[in-house]
């Protein structure tokens, strides 16, 4: 049975899935007015998206913009996240300074949840989460695919890895070319939940063409979802006041 995940009031694997909100500027002063705006949305929970921050490799500036973070928004879930070049990001970092930076980042309490792609490889995957979950906080583990969509049994290996790595989060994004690359994901999600999940899942087909899957989650097992304020941080991500109105009309005529 998939356990339920409470962060800061926020009730993830249960209910409507949660909507997450990239930030993806340049700069602590951009970074702030963006986060100030997300206060009035209907928003779950914030990423940010560090990798775009120009001054990521300088530990004292992630550091001092994160804690400005949570001062901004004190109640409300937020997301670290450096996404590597491999994995679709905007930088490439050492995997000692991957590790070094989210560990710091972690240890300063600003932050609740933190990204740890499962491509980084085994050990750093298993020293990063448990960095995390030594400093208290909560891990996302991620696998990004912008070339195509593996097949199902791939997608719920991948899945089943992060759970048994002790990831709280299980997340999977992957590029359909086809509606059958849709209906894969869906399907992985959903063989993911009933048989195998203890973790809320996160699975999102991207672009236009996978839109339902950022949609109707909650029919097949995905527990949020990432909507966007202004610039996408992923292809297909839809603008968060209609992102919440359709998730919330499913809900109702789901009867779940």
């Amino acid at each position: 049975m998939t356990q339920v995940v409470t962060i800061r009031n926020v009730h993830i694997g249960e209910g409507i899935p949660k909507i997450i909100v990239p930030i993806v500027d340049q700069t602590r002063d951009s970074i702030l007015e963006k986060a100030i705006v997300l206060e009035d949305m209907p928003v779950d929970a914030v990423e940010w998206r560090a990798d775009f921050y120009q001054d990521v490799f300088d530990t004292d500036k992630v550091l001092a913009t994160a804690r400005s973070l949570r001062a901004v928004l004190p109640d409300m879930p937020l997301l670290f996240t450096l996404r590597t070049k491999a994995e679709g990001g905007e930088k490439d970092i050492s995997t000692a300074g991957y590790i070094a930076l989210n560990k710091a980042v972690a240890q300063s309490g600003a932050v609740d949840i933190m990204d740890v792609e499962l491509f980084s490889g085994d050990e750093t995957v298993r020293e990063c989460i448990c960095n995390i979950h030594e400093a208290g906080g909560y891990v996302i583990a991620s696998s990004h695919d912008f070339s195509g969509t593996p097949a199902k049994e791939e997608l719920v290996r991948r899945l089943r890895k992060m759970q048994d790595m002790d990831a709280d989060i299980l997340k999977i994004a992957v590029m359909p070319n086809s509606a059958e690359d849709v209906l894969t994901l869906l399907s992985a999600t959903n063989e993911m939940y009933v048989k195998y999940a203890k973790r809320p899942l996160v699975t999102i087909s991207m672009s236009s063409k996978g839109a339902i899957s950022r949609l109707a989650g909650e029919f097949f097992g995905s527990s949020m979802t990432f909507g966007t304020a202004g610039q996408a941080s992923a292809p297909g991500q839809i603008p968060v006041e209609r992102l919440s109105s359709i998730l919330h009309t499913l809900h109702k005529s789901g009867d779940l």
